[in-house]
């Protein structure tokens, strides 16, 4: 009797915490972010811009898979901290149809820009179904432009100083990085902004030194503790989340989202990251 009486308690404690496990993924990691504050040293950095601070926000994922209020609440509270540059890696969208246009639209209303300036790029969701839908991808670019974002589609744009390269997906009907990279600027200080960290391993780098911004694979979203992500859409399992040293004068950050596919994150907090821009040494 005893040992009966140890099964069924140990079977009730074991269901309460699996319980509260699922109600912690659902209804409260997807929505507590965190600002993660990392130094990011450039080399060629001009003097006036040393110290100053470049958002990254990512995969906002704004749809019908969760409440994107939580999106808004956050932009509010990232635009306190008066970024100098801010940079949005792409996926501004879940697409399903063209509400989420409009939905988009309303968050925008919200934006996060910077006082230098304001740079993105598109996701893998940002082109429609299948990721082939280039009107959409046009709809989305024409509604952050509206915003005051510089939406770079394989091209660059330097700004005080600041050469920053933006990519087209590379799983999107518009992948062209050649035409990215060739406006690489080794005298300049380099950021470029590529939504999935696979490109890294493509040999289309031509030399590129600096940082390399992107997000996509959310970190995850659920990563038991000591073990690797669950599920990580990319070809390279290494590219989860954090800092990369890509041991040939790349660094790649990859940002784990502030929003989500779907509405559950365990171990992987959602998050918009914070550098401080620093001279190479």
């Amino acid at each position: 009797m005893k040992r009966r009486s140890f099964i069924k308690k140990s079977f009730r404690w074991l269901a309460g915490l699996g319980l509260l496990t699922g109600l912690y993924s659902w209804q409260i990691e997807p929505f507590w972010i965190q600002f993660v504050h990392l130094k990011m040293p450039l080399r060629n950095l001009p003097d006036a811009l040393v110290g100053k601070t470049l958002m990254q926000i990512s995969d906002v994922h704004i749809g019908n898979s969760f409440d994107y209020q939580y999106i808004i609440d956050a932009f509010k509270e990232a635009q306190e901290l008066r970024p100098d540059f801010v940079v949005y890696t792409g996926d501004y969208v879940t697409y399903e149809d063209n509400e989420q246009i409009t939905q988009l639209k309303e968050v925008l209303k919200f934006v996060v820009k910077g006082t230098l300036g304001t740079i993105g790029i598109l996701g893998n969701h940002d082109y429609g179904i299948d990721f082939v839908e280039e009107p959409v991808a046009q709809n989305i670019t024409e509604s952050l432009e509206d915003v005051g974002v510089t939406m770079l589609r394989n091209d660059a744009v330097e700004i005080a100083g600041l050469n920053f390269l933006g990519m087209d997906d590379f799983w999107g009907s518009n992948f062209y990085p050649e035409k990215t990279i060739e406006k690489y600027n080794p005298t300049k200080a380099n950021i470029t902004l590529c939504h999935n960290p696979d490109v890294c391993d493509l040999p289309v780098w031509n030399n590129f030194k600096g940082w390399i911004l992107s997000g996509h694979t959310h970190g995850g979203q659920v990563k038991p503790p000591f073990l690797p992500p669950l599920i990580l859409p990319v070809k390279n399992k290494k590219y989860d989340a954090g800092i990369k040293d890509l041991n040939d004068g790349r660094t790649l950050y990859i940002n784990r989202a502030l929003g989500c596919l779907r509405q559950v994150r365990f171990n992987v907090r959602p998050e918009i990251t914070v550098f401080k821009l620093l001279k190479e040494v």
